[in-house]
């Protein structure tokens, strides 16, 4: 079989991921283009004071015994979502993310030195997930934390790319204002809200997050054009300068204000509908491949953003979503973060697991078990999810992500959903590879 087509594979339109069962030893053609990125921790502790200590690699370690026993309480009051069989894989994704939201509400990307950060895009996943798994008051103290941020560090309202955990000084660097954290955090406090249980404490917490929901429904109704519905041009997840809007930011404000709808009217504020419908205008562009960038070809991860549990299923988006796949795998069995990352070898654990997630929310239980075997098969000696899984399987650079960590939970939250039901209707895989 041709390398290429190594990569790309097709069977009655369903979408199969390609295997490379192996790429050789040393003396491979293949192995000199690929990455060799080291692992940079095996997982994460809590120290006695109950902050994130990494685990370097090749050590073991435990949390406190006080953190421990609180951890623990912490896992009982809420709950571990998933067939049984995932239990461990889900516990550990818990107690990760509860070390990664430190006092006050920062949900830091990872515990190592350049991911202690709090990217509003992978704390608005953070507090999704536990919001669904029982946590609501840790996920409202992190969209408060977002809302403080928002304020205090913003002068239009559009988050910045990230902030430093203690709310202080200044933006970590020059990475520059990026619209899609907006749409994240929407969606992220319609997701608490809707998991709340419904009551005072709900309205009052409610209340409290409505600078967030203001400054972020201007915030976007100012940046996106009044005419054809697209948002500015902003870096996105993938975090490099744009010349043309990207899906990668239109399709999370179409996800946010969508999905605000309770809220707006909780909040008595005025209805979304128009801006809803712009947005929808504006995605709609990029139909029907639903690339990358307006006016390009290659896909990415952000089409995924247009599936559910984003969005409504649709014929279309769906095709895409499938298309996606097939150009993003990579020799392990992952997915990179778009078709036109670099051949470095890679697979990128938060785009396998959003296909994952999507999956799942789809009804395609078997795809999106498929997926979480292959996250489970490539976690850490410690059992932490890393962020990048190299050409022969290997976990590499931070561990735990908690952006992967989340969204594994909120898969598993899906399969709970689906009832047990057999799935089926579309899919796309994950497996197999030189892991």
């Amino acid at each position: 079989m041709a390398r290429a087509d190594r990569w790309r594979l097709a069977a009655g339109g369903a979408v199969a991921v390609a295997v490379v069962a192996s790429c050789g030893a040393a003396s491979s053609p293949f192995e000199p283009a690929f990455a060799a990125i080291p692992l940079y921790s095996e997982g994460v502790v809590l120290d006695a004071s109950g902050h994130p200590e990494l685990v370097l690699v090749g050590d073991t370690a435990s949390s406190h015994p006080a953190q421990q026993a609180r951890q623990d309480a912490w896992l009982a009051e809420g709950t571990v979502p998933g067939p049984e069989r995932y239990a461990p894989l889900a516990e550990q994704a818990l107690r990760d993310l509860d070390a990664l939201v430190l006092p006050g509400g920062a949900a830091v990307a990872a515990a190592s030195p350049g991911w202690r950060y709090v990217w509003p895009r992978d704390a608005s996943f953070t507090a999704v997930a536990l919001a669904r798994t029982g946590h609501t008051d840790d996920a409202h103290e992190i969209l408060t934390y977002l809302r403080d941020m928002q304020a205090e560090r913003s002068t239009d309202g559009v988050f910045e790319a990230r902030y430093l955990p203690d709310g202080q000084g200044d933006v970590p660097d020059d990475r520059g204002p990026q619209l899609d954290g907006n749409g994240w955090v929407l969606w992220a406090v319609a997701e608490w809200y809707a998991a709340a249980e419904p009551g005072r404490a709900r309205t009052a917490g409610l209340e409290e997050l409505r600078p967030l929901v203001e400054r972020s429904l201007a915030a976007i109704a100012d940046h996106v054009d009044a005419e054809s519905g697209l948002p500015g041009v902003f870096p996105d997840y993938w975090e490099v300068h744009e010349r043309v809007p990207t899906l990668g930011t239109a399709a999370p404000l179409l996800a946010g204000v969508r999905a605000s709808d309770d809220v707006v009217a909780a909040l008595d504020l005025e209805p979304t509908d128009d801006l809803e419908a712009l947005l929808a205008r504006g995605v709609e562009q990029f139909a029907p491949a639903y690339p990358r960038r307006l006016g390009g070809q290659q896909q990415d991860t952000a089409v995924a953003f247009l599936m559910p549990p984003f969005a409504p299923a649709d014929p279309e988006v769906t095709a895409a979503w499938q298309a996606a796949s097939a150009s993003m795998v990579r020799p392990a069995g992952g997915l990179a973060p778009g078709a036109g990352w670099k051949r470095d070898g890679v697979s990128w654990t938060p785009t396998t697991a959003v296909f994952g997630l999507t999956a799942a929310a789809s009804g395609d239980v078997a795809a999106a078990t498929a997926t979480l075997d292959w996250l489970d098969a490539h976690r850490t000696a410690e059992g932490a999810l890393p962020e990048k899984v190299l050409w022969d399987g290997s976990p590499s650079a931070v561990a735990p992500l908690a952006w992967t960590a989340s969204l594994v939970l909120l898969t598993l939250d899906e399969l709970d959903r689906q009832d047990g039901g057999a799935g089926g209707g579309v899919s796309v895989g994950v497996g197999g590879g030189a892991g």
